[in-house]
């Protein structure tokens, strides 16, 4: 199975892509490691890319990838995946979430960044969480990838809906979204 993992910072997206690489037993790339050098210094768009092309031909399987970046090969890791997850998460929530992980990696490097890249948790970040992150444009693209593969996608906004996503596809089975359960919440609509 090929799951793409997508959404706003701090929602949840290198958790979910870590459990659900475990839960299938399958290779996961997480792109800021592809996108970041030491001392969060940004790699060359086309060595990145390279990277990025490369994991895809090696594991042709089945994969998860956890990640935005347009630039990486996205249209081809939408194309590909099977399923993807998409975390429309609150930004306080979001912010809640980063604020946590930076208290509990302080000092260190999750395993889902770049080495040479240690936790951090300042205001250029909080204000892409909060607003930079979730400007017009970045909901318009998400709009469209929701648009554009309808039967892939899955919005997930809760704890509840990633414990959902990560079930459905650990058990291989239709996902709720994909049976109609849950459609009003998973589309956004209020039950």
């Amino acid at each position: 199975m090929k799951i793409a993992v997508m959404g706003y910072s701090g929602a949840g997206k290198s958790t979910l892509a870590r459990a659900l690489g475990e839960a299938l037993g399958c290779p996961v790339l997480y792109l800021d490691r592809v996108h970041f050098l030491p001392g969060w210094q940004e790699r060359p768009r086309d060595e990145a890319l390279a990277q990025v092309e490369d994991f895809l031909e090696r594991n042709r399987g089945g994969w998860v990838i956890d990640g935005n970046y347009a630039a990486l090969a996205r249209e081809r890791r939408m194309e590909e995946a099977d399923r993807v997850a998409l975390f429309q998460t609150g930004r306080v929530r979001c912010l809640c979430q980063a604020w946590r992980r930076w208290r509990e990696n302080q000092g260190g490097v999750r395993e889902s960044m770049a080495p040479g890249c240690p936790e951090k948790l300042d205001g250029a970040f909080v204000r892409w969480i909060l607003w930079a992150g979730r400007s017009r444009a970045a909901r318009r693209d998400y709009e469209a990838i929701r648009r554009r593969w309808p039967e892939k996608v899955a919005v997930l906004r809760t704890r509840r809906d990633a414990a959902a996503f990560l079930a459905a596809a650990a058990a291989a089975e239709p996902a709720p979204w994909e049976e109609g359960r849950n459609s009003a919440r998973m589309e956004g609509k209020t039950p």
